[in-house]
């Protein structure tokens, strides 16, 4: 009986036990991504940015390295065709560009 519950406790061989805290899980809105990189990596804000307010601030950026981010780009390729299989075609509307002067561009 013991061995059983240890097993059902622990992750099998080659999976992964991921956590996610209260505060991570209440997630955080973005309403634009500013990307940057470098040779060894991609350097991802995420802003919020308010109609009428001059000023924003980053709410979290992400790091990773070029092989992640092309898998991270397969993959929000692959959940995009199948919510708009789901829900119908993501209308994409312009927007004029958001006068961005801050920071580097095109490299982190």
């Amino acid at each position: 009986m013991a061995d059983q519950n240890n097993k059902k406790q622990q992750p099998q061989q080659g999976q992964i036990n991921i956590e996610l805290d209260e505060n991570t899980a209440q997630g955080i809105y973005s309403n634009l991504a500013i990307i940057n990189h470098s040779q060894s990596e991609f350097v991802v804000d995420f802003v919020s940015i308010m109609p009428g307010v001059p000023k924003s601030k980053v709410k979290s950026r992400i790091v990773i390295t070029p092989q992640h981010a092309k898998r991270f780009l397969k993959a929000l390729h692959d959940n995009v065709q199948r919510f708009e299989k789901a829900h119908g075609e993501i209308k994409d509307y312009q927007q004029s560009p958001i006068p961005i002067n801050f920071g580097p561009t095109g490299e982190a």
